[in-house]
């Protein structure tokens, strides 16, 4: 076999071996998502604070004060 073809066929052969393994970490990544999304959701709630403090009111003021102070 010519060493030009022997060269085009391992490169081919690579090229699809990669393709392969890309594949399959995409497949298992995609197999896993479900599973990595309910174990967020139990670490975010497990993490959260018990009770929910009250957004702070913005003070109300016009626009004629803020160029007082400005």
């Amino acid at each position: 076999m010519p060493v030009v073809v022997e060269a085009i066929i391992v490169s081919f052969v690579m090229l699809l071996i990669f393709s392969l393994a890309f594949l399959a970490m995409f497949l298992l990544a995609l197999a896993m998502f479900p599973i990595e999304r309910e174990l967020s959701k139990i670490v975010w709630e497990a993490t959260a604070p018990k009770f929910k403090r009250p957004l702070p009111t913005p003070r109300k003021g016009s626009f004629q004060d803020f160029s007082r102070k400005h």
